[in-house]
């Protein structure tokens, strides 16, 4: 596909995800970071925060202190922020500058003082992981104005693009300090949404009549929705990665996107035909041991296997909808071997000791170990609702012919029992599901499917709504079955998709693999190459925003 880029001489992109793996805006990141650097080679800095040491070195990151040396040879910064250079370890190799921010907390009072009269945004009532995102996203900016001082981008074409509630006040900081400079904003998710979805409340049913404010204030959100708000306000374009983002940020927020952004992929990050197939028998053989184990009786290969994951949120996420589709499932009998894992970091302690042995033994077991449905201790199992809620379906009792498993911890390759990265897992599935309620966009359906693995997702996440506009629903058109979900129809939600898994571990390996074909094709159309015009088109609207205050700033 022909891009027609705009030109620019550099950009920043800001997130507390870079290089630090904890949720899906580090995928969006480094998932676009090739794309540009194939656009703009090496003029695109990310900034990301500085929370390694040598105990804990960060894994994602290869320092090059060559790398921006004018610079920091003759710059001091304030607050004792420094910054280490370096090359991301992803397609593309894009520059790094992570950032240690601690002294920055000294001076917190000051700037939220600054902030409040500048863009009335309320710090009075931040708690929690609020002035740690805050100081993060203030020693950005501030590295971004040294940056910008140094290099003379007066005249130039620089934009500062910053992600997520967490760094809005290092964009606010630019707009105060560098007027020349186009800023961007994006919300992956508004806070205020997420928090009302996170509380139980209704959010679409009754969307038209929420006001973002007398919610932030009833839910105890005011500084991370204020803030959010004035970036969102101030920013030279305001993005979001769906439609329904879109609609939710018009209401909460009272302005409505620019620009919608959808997430794209890399086909880099997905093995090559020649690998595919022994990555997808790596991954069948170490998840049927483990389950095996686990249940006490041998698992035979034409098993089943169905995955869900993502970030914690029980319901947002819609794992309470997964696990009773497992019971679902299991009520009908079905003839096949079903495994279903529950792949969802939690608070976890460390591998079960139990199971290492039960995996390091050569002999088949003939008993299940003791509450065969998880993989790591917690904890907080008093407290966990995904393994309260196991329990409370009966799995792991040992009969029928559906298993669920719940893995609790990242998989980065060292979780000390499948020792594979969520990738590796991945390519090993015969389906997914993710019946999300709250999903702004939902990159993993689209991993899945980049990974040639058939999903089911929901109308209320972002990729389904695409999916439903730009292609055809169904496993056999697109690899894809977007499930009808609002407030009031949950139980339909289970029926639904309980069927659509069990015709699919029926379907003969033919069936499933036209089906494979469809969802690699699927995409092939949310590819980078193809969303990444969405983003020049946010970048050419903040140039000229910029532009046309240029002639207005003394020099």
């Amino acid at each position: 596909m022909k891009i027609d880029p705009i030109d620019l001489d550099m950009i920043f992109e800001t997130s507390w995800e870079v290089c630090n793996k904890i949720g899906g805006i580090y995928t969006v990141l480094s998932t676009k970071a090739l794309t540009l650097q194939n656009l703009y080679k090496d003029k695109t800095i990310f900034i990301g925060p500085d929370v390694w040491d040598e105990k804990n070195p960060c894994p994602y990151f290869t320092e090059v202190p060559s790398i921006l040396m004018p610079w920091k040879k003759k710059t001091e910064l304030p607050y004792g922020i420094e910054v280490r250079t370096g090359r991301w370890n992803i397609p593309g190799r894009p520059i790094v500058m992570l950032v240690k921010f601690n002294g920055v907390f000294q001076a917190k009072d000051y700037y939220y003082g600054k902030m409040w009269e500048r863009y009335g945004v309320d710090s009075l009532h931040g708690y929690g992981d609020y002035d740690e995102g805050c100081c993060f996203a203030l020693a950005a900016g501030i590295v971004i104005e040294s940056i910008c001082n140094f290099k003379r981008c007066r005249h130039k074409n620089v934009l500062a693009h910053f992600d997520e509630w967490t760094t809005g006040m290092g964009l606010l900081y630019v707009n105060w300090k560098l007027p020349f400079v186009g800023t961007i904003f994006t919300t992956h998710a508004t806070s205020i949404g997420r928090s009302i979805c996170g509380n139980g409340k209704p959010l679409y049913d009754y969307l038209p009549g929420y006001n973002g404010d007398q919610m932030a204030q009833e839910l105890n959100m005011q500084s991370k929705h204020s803030l959010e708000k004035a970036a969102a306000h101030t920013a030279d374009c305001f993005t979001t990665v769906s439609d329904v983002t879109a609609a939710e940020c018009e209401q909460l927020l009272d302005i409505r996107p620019q620009v919608v952004t959808p997430n794209g992929f890399q086909s880099e990050f997905v093995p090559t035909k020649g690998k595919a197939r022994k990555a997808r028998e790596t991954a069948r053989e170490a998840m049927l041991r483990v389950g095996s184990k686990l249940s006490g009786k041998t698992l035979p290969d034409d098993t089943f296997i169905i995955c869900t994951s993502g970030r914690c949120e029980y319901r947002n996420k819609g794992i309470d909808i997964f696990l009773d589709v497992a019971k679902a499932m299991e009520n009908a009998t079905p003839a096949k071997n079903l495994l279903l894992y529950v792949l969802v970091p939690a608070w976890s302690k460390e591998p079960r000791a139990d199971l290492q042995t039960a995996l390091s033994s050569t002999k088949a077991t003939a008993t299940p170990i003791a509450d065969p449905v998880i993989t790591h201790t917690l904890n907080n199992p008093n407290e966990d609702p995904i393994i309260n809620r196991i329990h409370q379906l009966g799995f792991g009792a040992g009969t029928g012919n559906v298993q669920v498993v719940y893995v609790p911890c990242y998989l980065n390759g060292n979780d000390g029992i499948f020792n594979l990265t969520y990738y590796d897992m991945l390519a090993g599935m015969d389906a997914t599901v993710f019946p999300s309620y709250y999903e702004p966009w939902g990159y993993t359906p689209l991993e899945s499917v980049a990974f040639g693995i058939p999903t089911v997702t929901t109308s209320l996440s972002g990729f389904g709504q695409w999916v439903l506009s730009k292609l055809h629903n169904g496993f056999d058109r697109s690899g894809v079955e977007v499930v009808t979900r609002n407030d009031s129809n949950y139980g339909d939600v289970v029926n639904a998709i309980s069927a659509d898994l069990l015709k699919l571990a029926a379907a003969t390996p033919e069936q499933w693999a036209a089906d494979s074909k469809a969802a690699r094709t699927t995409a092939s159309k949310a590819e980078w190459d193809y969303f990444i015009t969405y983003y020049i088109e946010a970048y050419r609207r903040a140039l000229n925003a910029a532009d046309s205050r240029r002639g207005k700033i003394a020099d």
